[in-house]
Order: structure tokens, then sequence, then C-alpha cells
């Protein structure tokens, strides 16, 4: 449970812009599970997954029926992590903050 829930316009607009913000569109190149994406710099990544996606994500799915707490299921896909890169070589994803965010 959420320790702290904002309410002011401001604080849900930074929320927004922090979470959802110059998110790409990325598919997996095997699975075809759509997430969204955000590279800050060659060494951040910000990868948003909806419930959809983790649920089709076959490496994801595997995970996380070995872990029964769940744990393992949080970290990176290789196969999506690939797909990312992709997209930065194809140009389909930029590297770099804008305005912050």
């Amino acid at each position: 449970m959420a320790s702290f829930v904002p309410t002011s316009a401001e604080t849900l607009e930074d929320q927004r812009l922090y979470t959802q913000a110059r998110l790409t569109r990325v598919e997996c190149l095997d699975c075809l599970a759509a997430v969204g994406v955000k590279k800050n710099s060659d060494h951040h990544t910000s990868v948003q997954w909806t419930a959809e996606a983790a649920a089709q994500c076959p490496d994801l799915a595997r995970r996380k029926a070995e872990s029964p707490d769940g744990r393992l299921a949080f970290h990176a896909c290789p196969r999506m992590s690939a797909s990312i890169e992709a997209a930065v070589r194809d140009g389909r994803l930029t590297i770099g903050a804008e305005d912050g965010y």
C-alpha cells in the first residue's frame, strides 16, 4: 500500500511526467509483448510493463512460476532487452532526457 498518495494537480502532473512522459512503445521481437520504454542514457533504461505484456512474456511467466514470492519476475527479460537495443540501433528509440524527464 502506498504511503503517499498525491492529490495536488502539480504533484499528479509530476508523477505522470516521471512515469509516462516520452515512453516509446517497443515490442519484443520474440513474443510481441509491448512495453513503454524511455532511455535517459546508454546505461539508464526505464521499462513500463503492463499486466498484459507481463502475461504475454514467456520468460517472465516462467520465472514467476518458479518463484512463488514473485521476486524473480521483475528482473529484465533478455529478449525484451535485446528488442530495446535493436530499437535504439534502428532509430526508433532515442537516448537522452528532455526537460528532466
